[in-house]
């Protein structure tokens, strides 16, 4: 498995009139963290792109617990469980200061050559990356 955190402080634009961090902003929140954990465990989305490689999302669920507010600092922990082949899965967890849950969620993104539009294996470089977590 692979895992890693980010920080991510709920900014006055991101609530709506409730008071609340809007729903929507959960999704940015989950593309910082699955592309710093990439990039701690050694390869960014960058480098792929340059081999030819975009990573649309394909399938996003979430299950919201309790809502975030205006300034919190929210950790957003990110897992990648099993290892990609066509697709990669992420899992997050999204918590406050006070180590509460607020929701959980995950996201599945496809491997696409962006020449041809197809889906694919990711890289060989890639794939030798996560090797290194799934043996």
């Amino acid at each position: 498995m692979l895992s890693g955190e980010s920080k991510v402080r709920v900014r006055y634009g991101e609530t709506d009139k409730m008071g609340y961090c809007y729903y929507g902003n959960y999704a940015e929140f989950y593309e910082v963290a699955r592309g710093e954990l990439l990039r701690e465990a050694g390869f960014t989305y960058r480098e792929l792109e340059e081999m030819g490689i975009i990573m649309p999302v394909v399938t996003m669920h979430i299950d919201y617990r309790v809502p975030a507010h205006y300034d919190d600092l929210l950790t957003v922990k990110v897992f990648i469980k099993e290892k990609p082949s066509v697709k990669i899965r992420f899992d997050y967890e999204v918590y406050n200061e006070e180590g509460k849950l607020l929701n959980s969620a995950y996201t599945v993104l496809c491997f696409v050559n962006q020449k041809t539009g197809r889906p694919g294996l990711p890289p060989q470089p890639f794939q030798d990356l996560m090797g290194k977590y799934f043996e």
